[in-house]
């Protein structure tokens, strides 16, 4: 089926049908749009610190549309990616389709109620009032795309083509390919199936045409297979893709058309070799991520989609996992462009649930209607390489048939596609938590979450979760390493990937994850911080942390590589080092306010240090200092003056820590590989605050409506040093062919909106995020804000590719 994108013209209102959109005022809107990170966060709303303390409910779209080229006949179908959530979709007053789940892709037949050549009206209706359902923030509305899908009387099903390479080779490499086809005619007919593929230049390497005959009122599969000489493998350094394009005839005539990316590659797993890309072992350096893209809430925008693994790419990320629901389409799109793995997830609750109204409530009705919307939606692309039927259930131990549940499950998604391993997420389990949090004394969350790992022989968690895991190709392990080494040797045929790790402890994750041949890679928590679980990497000075979660105004979990800004953190020049992305050391130091008190946070966090020399009014103090470095050896120099050497690299697990006197200037961290200089990293305190600084992600933007840049504000001294504690509001006036939609930072504390024109900076920066309104031209941003020289930079907005 033909498919175009069906996201302009829409209004909105809050409240149902009746007592909302006949009502109340509407307002426009161009999807995505996610109505609840406009609103202010409060500390009573339901959705309390697991959902952001962000407002929830009901909101009601409608779109009015000519069905001026349609004709009697044809099948027309609303696609819509994502609404958050229990959406119902309604055509000229007709209920045509109704959605719990809020993260997989659902089809609305508009045929039976459409009016043909005249105007025609669609009610959508997401409704994500009842709360709490999620455990971290949701979002509500329609939030990812939505497009019109037409097609003739016999016609290809959305999803229903799909691309296997069950063959790869250097010289010689096969394609099969199944095609569903629908036949609503009322009459048997002859379809002829006519399939094209063309390499990333657009030129033909394969072709094939067979003829079915296709009974009145049925959907068939048929089966062909091509073959490809000489074919450009797809991998994660040379990310090639191939295109398939098939096409239906009938009495000569096409009648209908698809078009498949896909890429030729090759996965294997196994617990003596691993995980092979290509017949090539490769470990999973991985991250977790949610669905929210931060600043702009759970609104899915291409761009935001792109940036995100754009972002993990850079920082030598080569496999992410969509915790814990599937992603958004783009966000496959670009990992299929970019070359990054994705361990595709389904649910975090089965029948049993974490939340009061989580899937658990639909589970039962819902499972395989939603289990087949992903993986029939998502199984072309070259970049999933495992499914993922859950994560850390209730049902684990024992529990409520869970065993059954994953057999069924496991089985259920193989007879969709056979191709890829099956796996999920498992954690601890609680009894075993809570009996060593009594033995140790565990008075507050910190201390609970740091304890000493167990003796793996000692612990119930192999024996009860065994059957339970049978089923799977891959068992996740989630936080736990101690287990790698054990369970090597009591279970020599399992295959293991770290699905959550902890970023604290990441060099003796991945110290352990390269020790073992069965453990295929490791997954951080979180790759890039999020919205909600307010506070799960929380420090606190001089206290105890006692809950999980934080109290409001808290709002962000605060772990990840990356803010929510997209701004690295400490922990990612960490990893960037452990990965050998980075070769110069890098210098985090603790504000000397808090040298000598007691830092707490969870192993989800990091130490509050900063690449930062700046602290006025601190001359004299005493702080910490500590180099990252895999190198042999450290020197630190403060205004050139050396404060010793240090031995570093494994030895001390890449990082050294040095005890120093705060004296504006330069700090200096110097690497030796034996007598010989290999790195330098220098910090430079800043002068008073003077001026503004823009620096976009891209200077030219699509003028397809809902294309975006986003733009870094800096708040530097003179000699462009940026201000680490400079916290000035700082407005932004954009004119022009775009719209700014979101300004913030990453202060987890703030109470400041994400939308409006102005925000405080935070460690001296803030990020803005400008967005094309459908026309060519040029985008003018200005940033001010008092006491400083004003900044401005001009946006191209063109018409097709960039």
């Amino acid at each position: 089926m033909q498919r175009e994108l069906f996201d302009t013209g829409w209004e909105y209102a809050e409240g149902s049908p009746f007592f909302g959109m006949l009502l109340a005022p509407t307002q426009p809107v161009m999807l995505p749009h996610d109505a609840s990170i406009g609103k202010p966060r409060k500390p009573d709303y339901p959705s309390g610190a697991g959902g952001a303390y962000a407002w929830n409910g009901v909101i009601t779209y409608r779109k009015r549309f000519h069905a001026a080229n349609i004709s009697q006949g044809q099948r027309v179908q609303l696609e819509f990616e994502g609404v958050m959530m229990h959406a119902e979709v309604f055509i000229n007053g007709h209920l045509v389709a109704n959605h719990p789940y809020g993260y997989t892709s659902f089809l609305a037949d508009l045929t039976p109620h459409l009016q043909i050549g005249k105007e025609n009206e669609i009610i959508v209706v997401a409704n994500n009032s009842a709360q709490p359902n999620s455990r971290w923030y949701s979002g509500t509305g329609i939030y990812r795309h939505v497009w019109l899908r037409t097609g003739g009387a016999i016609h290809m099903p959305p999803w229903g083509v799909f691309v296997t390479t069950p063959e790869v080779g250097a010289s010689l490499s096969m394609v099969a390919i199944s095609t569903e086809i629908a036949n609503t005619t009322g009459t048997t007919a002859t379809v002829g199936v006519r399939s094209v593929i063309t390499n990333d230049k657009g030129k033909v390497v394969s072709q094939g045409e067979m003829t079915i005959t296709s009974a009145a009122n049925t959907t068939i599969t048929t089966r062909q297979q091509l073959s490809i000489t000489h074919a450009q493998l797809w991998s994660v350094d040379r990310p090639i893709l191939y295109t398939l394009n098939s096409e239906l005839v009938v009495n000569g005539a096409v009648v209908d058309r698809e078009c498949t990316p896909f890429g030729i590659r090759s996965i294997t797993v196994d617990p003596l070799r691993g995980f092979r890309l290509n017949g090539e072992p490769l470990k999973l350096k991985g991250g977790c991520i949610h669905h929210d893209h931060g600043l702009l809430g759970a609104a899915s925008y291409d761009r935001a989609e792109e940036r995100k693994v754009e972002l993990l790419k850079s920082a030598g990320f080569n496999a992410i996992r969509s915790a814990h629901n599937p992603p958004a389409p783009a966000l496959l799109d670009a990992c299929d462009r970019l070359g990054m793995l994705v361990i595709n997830e389904s649910f975090d609750s089965w029948r049993v649930g974490k939340s009061t109204n989580d899937y658990h409530l639909y589970f039962d009705a819902w499972w395989q209607r939603d289990t087949e919307s992903m993986v029939k939606r998502d199984r072309n692309h070259p970049s999933v390489i495992m499914w993922s039927i859950g994560n850390e259930v209730v049902e684990t131990f024992e529990k409520s048939d869970g065993a059954l549940w994953s057999q069924r499950q496991a089985e259920f998604v193989r007879s969709l596609d056979a191709t890829r391993p099956v796996t999920q997420g498992i954690r601890m389990m609680f009894e075993e938590i809570f009996a060593r949090m009594a033995e140790f004394g565990a008075t507050s969350m910190d201390e609970a979450l740091n304890l000493p790992d167990p003796d793996p022989a000692t612990e119930s968690w192999g024996r009860r979760s065994a059957t339970f895991v049978q089923p799977l190709d891959v068992v996740g392990y989630n936080y736990l390493p101690h287990r790698y080494d054990y369970d090597r040797e009591e279970y020599p045929e399992r295959v293991i990937c770290g699905t959550e790790t902890f970023p604290h402890r990441a060099f003796a994750f991945w110290d352990a994850t390269l020790r073992n041949p069965n453990v295929i890679g490791d997954f951080v928590w979180t790759a890039i911080d999020y919205l909600g679980e307010s506070g799960v990497a929380q420090v606190s000075i001089d206290q105890p942390i006692l809950a999980f979660h934080a109290p409001y105004p808290y709002h962000l979990a605060n772990c990840g590589d990356f803010d929510i800004c997209g701004f690295k953190r400490p922990q990612s020049y960490f990893r960037d080092i452990l990965w050998g992305v980075r070769m110069e050391p890098y210098i985090a130091v603790l504000p000397p306010q808090h040298n000598g008190k007691k830092l707490r946070f969870s192993p989800w966090g990091w130490e509050p240090v900063s690449a930062s020399w700046s602290f006025p009014g601190q001359e004299g103090s005493p702080t910490r200092v500590d180099v990252y470095a895999a190198d042999e050896e450290v020197e630190l120099l403060l205004n050139g003056k050396s404060l010793g050497r240090k031995a570093a690299g494994a030895f001390a697990q890449n990082k050294v820590t040095f005890e120093v006197v705060y004296a504006p200037g330069t700090l200096e961290a110097v690497t030796y590989r034996g007598s010989r200089q290999s790195g330098r990293t220098v910090l430079t305190t800043s002068a008073a605050p003077a001026s503004l600084r823009l620096t976009p992600d891209r200077t030219t933007i699509r003028a397809t409506a809902g294309d975006l840049s986003y733009v870094t504000i800096e708040i530097v001294d003179t000699a462009g040093i940026v201000v680490p504690y400079a916290t000035h509001q700082v407005r932004v006036e954009v004119n022009g062919a775009g719209e700014l939609i979101a300004i913030g930072t990453a202060n987890p504390l703030s109470e400041e909106l994400y939308v409006g024109t102005q925000r405080a900076a935070y460690e001296g920066r803030l990020l803005a995020v400008v967005r094309s309104v459908g026309q060519t031209g040029k985008i003018h941003l200005r940033a001010l804000a008092e006491g400083l020289t004003s900044a401005e930079l001009w946006l191209n907005v063109q018409e097709g590719a960039l």
